[in-house]
């Protein structure tokens, strides 16, 4: 489906009228619109039009216009590969949005994009299966992602679940690379904290009925689940968790973090949940986001899953592409160090702000693009490093309670 970013006013449209942007640049974005992280890849979509809507309006990328090619990956990994396949081999973009799920992002790249030497930018795929293959040389540095490990991410779940006094749990994992990874990362540092692990029940995506995992986790009386999963299957397995007598104590990973997981198994239900979420920094991009997404989003609250990363992942694309010179790979991938040099000059999200930025790359100025999720800048393997978000459910709604720092998380692994 190819989709045309437009402005997000008349008057903007008719600026670009009068400019007579009449070439686009298009990317591709292969997004999880169905499936079971079809909430991410909704909310993920809407950000990076509303990023490259704003860069438009601030006057668009090499004098055009910047567009999408948007996909559907279903949430599978087989689909995603035939879409990027082809958006690289026939439509011959510079880059890839995508996925949001690890389990579509690492077939995207070990089969289309890593062997065609072209951008991947995944905004929330945090498996550290994509650092492997940085380093095993896989990616000759086109890959990037801005969201944190989850070989970070699973050493601050475990000390939150310490904090919050779940000291004996059960874990039940969506049975792919992103739920190994975390349950495994999880677990060590979960029991190095003297923590114990009664039992750990991988699940198949997309069944009906969860009732045999949910009872097969109930072994050795835990106190509390920890559950890897999407909105769609968590709610499932939720429900058959409570239904067979579970406690109605919880831990999430950073996609639970979702209204509409929270609305299916219901709020009375979740009033002692925990998780943790890939964290941010609040700088001004991020009241610039809450305030104006819902507006240009069809309704899409600001904090849904993936939405602020998203938008980060739009911005910093269009920003390289307009510091590259050119529509390239190879151009655009130094370019997105260059748009993140920890020493520019600031630039914050917004059609005002990128007007500013693209002042400066005109005059060989270098910038530093502070997001929504925070400053961003990434090391040799794509990756980022930054605080966690610790939260809880209350009534109904997710309520960040405390952050977690990089420091305190690598100081913590780096004992274990």
């Amino acid at each position: 489906m190819k989709k045309r970013i437009f402005a997000t006013s008349l008057s903007a449209m008719a600026l670009f009228a009068a400019a007579g942007h009449a070439c686009d640049v298009e990317i591709g974005l292969v997004m999880e619109l169905t499936g079971p992280a079809g909430a991410y890849g909704q909310a993920g979509a809407k950000a990076v039009e509303m990023a490259f809507a704003d860069m438009n309006t601030a006057g668009g990328v090499l004098g055009c216009q910047i567009v999408t090619d948007t996909r559907d990956s279903q949430s599978q990994g087989n689909v995603a590969v035939d879409q990027a396949t082809q958006l690289v081999n026939i439509d011959k973009v510079p880059v890839v949005i995508g996925g949001i799920i690890s389990s579509v992002s690492i077939p995207i790249l070990t089969s289309v994009t890593g062997p065609a030497k072209v951008v991947q930018v995944s905004p929330a795929s945090s498996s550290p299966t994509l650092t492997s293959l940085a380093q095993d040389g896989k990616t000759d540095g086109y890959f990037f992602r801005t969201i944190t490990s989850d070989a970070l991410q699973g050493t601050a779940a475990a000390k939150y679940a310490m904090d919050q006094g779940l000291t004996k749990l059960a874990i039940i994992h969506v049975n792919n690379d992103f739920g190994l990874n975390m349950m495994r990362e999880f677990t060590t540092a979960y029991q190095a904290l003297g923590g114990q692990i009664t039992s750990t029940t991988p699940y198949n995506e997309k069944q009906a009925n969860y009732s045999s995992e949910a009872g097969a986790a109930m072994k050795d009386d835990p106190e509390a689940l920890y559950l890897i999963s999407y909105p769609v299957d968590g709610a499932t397995i939720a429900r058959s968790w409570i239904s067979n007598g579970g406690p109605q104590k919880f831990l999430l990973n950073d996609g639970m973090n979702s209204e509409e997981f929270i609305n299916a198994v219901g709020p009375q239900y979740l009033e002692q949940a925990f998780g943790t979420s890939s964290g941010t920094a609040e700088t001004a991009s991020t009241a610039y986001f809450q305030d104006n997404f819902a507006n240009v989003s069809g309704g899409i609250a600001a904090d849904a899953p993936a939405a602020d990363r998203s938008y980060d992942a739009g911005a910093i694309v269009a920003l390289a592409v307009a510091q590259a010179g050119e529509a390239t790979p190879e151009k655009i991938r130094d370019a997105i160090h260059a748009v993140t040099d920890p020493e520019g000059e600031p630039i914050h999200a917004g059609p005002d702000e990128f007007k500013k930025a693209l002042a400066l790359i005109a005059e060989g100025k270098p910038i530093k693009y502070e997001g929504v999720i925070g400053p961003v800048s990434f090391d040799g393997n794509g990756d980022i490093t930054g605080p966690f978000r610790l939260w809880k459910i209350t009534d109904g709604k997710v309520e960040t309670v405390d952050t977690m720092s990089a420091e305190t998380v690598s100081g913590l692994k780096a004992e274990m």
